[in-house]
This record gives structure tokens, C-alpha cells and sequence, in this order.
């Protein structure tokens, strides 16, 4: 079965705009792996706008506990590779994104990122398994094995864009065909961004060799009608080969 890794983030953009501890990303967390969820994921940003360091450190710990995995997020700065290498989760995903950015808009054009190379080696050697954030370019999934990388998480905004109208076939098939390349060259793959109870199966039934969906947006969204709990299951379900 295809992991679930729910993303926290939107719980602690709720917390922070109130001030306090309501609601508790922590908790959030704990609930999310009771109902099933096979991991964690955050993606702090250098002006914790939603998840701070303090949480990473708490999730860190959280995870830990319940035996879960815990995957970060993030653009690889000397502040964010710290942070890693102290918290130590079991898989990195690196992203594009500058600073500024609302949320991840692109993946990795690593033809001009051979600097990333000493990083992908830093992780591997810490024991943290690194993940590129790519879109479906086959270039790009052949440069990330020769990088270094362990895995890739295909950007799925251009997929999830397309699912109800009649792009969608053409636009898996470059999908499962960047999945298939990547499986080809001995790396693990993932998949994040806009995916949904509607658009989750398809991914989930005939992506090659997927491993981990991230969800975090619109899993929160579906559990502000559902309950947590109940979203994760739904979200779950929707991972299982029999889904429509």
C-alpha cells in the first residue's frame, strides 16, 4: 500500500493566527497516525508563517514515539540543513523554493544545481534519506539519480489541474512515465501537491512504483467537515488499490 505522510502545516498557520497553542500541531499529528497515517510532514520556512522550529523539534520527538516517519520540507539553506542534521528525520525533501514563495510552485531544474550534490551527500551520510522535489521531465529524473538523490516527489499541481478535464490522460502519462524512469534508475518515488479524495486513486492505482503521497491542504481542508480522524481514514481508502 502507498504511504500517507499528512502534512501539518495548515494546522499551525490556524494556531498562528490566533497566537497560542490552539489548535496543537502536535496533537494534530498524534491523532493523524492513530486513525493510520504512516507519517509526518512539515515544511518550515525561514519566516514561520506556520511551522516553526519549535514544532519540528516537538514532531521530531512526537514521531519518534509513535514509531512514524517524519519527513521535512524545505529549501536547503545553511539554517534549514542545521536543522536537519539535528533532528536527524528519516527523509529530507528538498524543494525550490525561495524564500518569499506562498507555496511550492516548480520543482528542481537541476541542470543548473550541481551544488546540490554535496548536500544529497551530507543527508546520506547523516542516515537521512533525500527526496528531490521534480516535475516530469525525464532529463530531470535522470539527473537527480546522478546527483545523488534517493528519491523523487513529482510535483502533482499540473495533474491535479487537469483531472476533470480531458488533459488528464496525457498528463499522467508524462507522470507515469518520469515514475517509470525514475523506478528504472533505482529511485523511490513520491508524489505531493493538490492531490484529493477525487484525484488521489487514479495517482495511487497506476503511478509505477509509488511509495508516499504528502497531503497536507486539502486533507486539513476535508477535516474541518469530516474530523481529522475521519479524513485520514478517508484519505487512506483512497490509497487502496480497489479506490475509483
Amino acid at each position: 500500500m502507498v504511504r500517507l505522510s499528512v502534512n501539518v502545516n495548515k494546522v499551525a498557520t490556524l494556531r498562528n493566527a490566533r497566537g497560542g497553542n490552539l489548535p496543537s500541531v502536535v496533537e494534530a499529528a498524534r491523532t493523524a497516525v492513530e486513525a493510520g497515517a504512516h507519517g509526518i510532514t512539515v515544511h518550515p520556512r525561514p519566516d514561520e508563517r506556520h511551522i516553526r522550529r519549535r514544532d519540528v523539534l516537538d514532531l521530531a520527538a512526537v514521531t519518534t514515539d509513535l514509531g512514524v516517519e517524519f519527513n521535512i520540507e524545505g529549501y536547503p539553506s545553511a539554517e534549514f540543513l542545521d536543522l536537519i542534521l539535528q533532528v536527524l528525520p528519516a527523509q529530507c525533501t528538498l524543494v525550490p523554493d525561495p524564500p518569499g514563495v506562498l507555496t511550492s510552485n516548480a520543482g528542481w531544474q537541476l541542470g543548473q544545481a550541481e551544488w546540490l550534490r554535496p548536500v544529497l551527500d551530507r543527508l546520506r551520510a547523516a542516515g537521512v534519506r533525500s527526496s528531490l522535489f521534480l516535475d516530469t521531465e525525464l532529463d530531470e529524473v535522470r539527473r537527480a539519480r546522478e546527483l545523488g538523490a534517493d528519491c523523487l516527489e513529482l510535483y502533482t499541481e499540473r495533474y491535479a489541474r487537469c483531472y476533470s478535464g480531458p488533459e488528464r490522460q496525457p498528463v499522467f502519462g508524462d507522470y507515469r512515465k518520469a515514475a517509470q524512469a525514475a523506478v528504472n534508475l533505482g529511485l523511490g518515488v513520491n508524489a505531493g501537491h493538490d492531490l484529493n479524495l477525487e484525484n488521489l486513486p487514479l495517482m495511487a492505482r497506476e503511478l509505477p512504483g509509488l511509495q508516499e503521497v504528502s497531503i497536507g491542504h486539502a486533507l486539513i481542508a476535508d477535516a474541518l467537515y469530516m474530523g481529522l480522524r475521519a479524513a485520514v481514514k478517508a484519505y487512506l481508502a483512497a490509497l487502496e488499490p480497489k479506490g475509483q
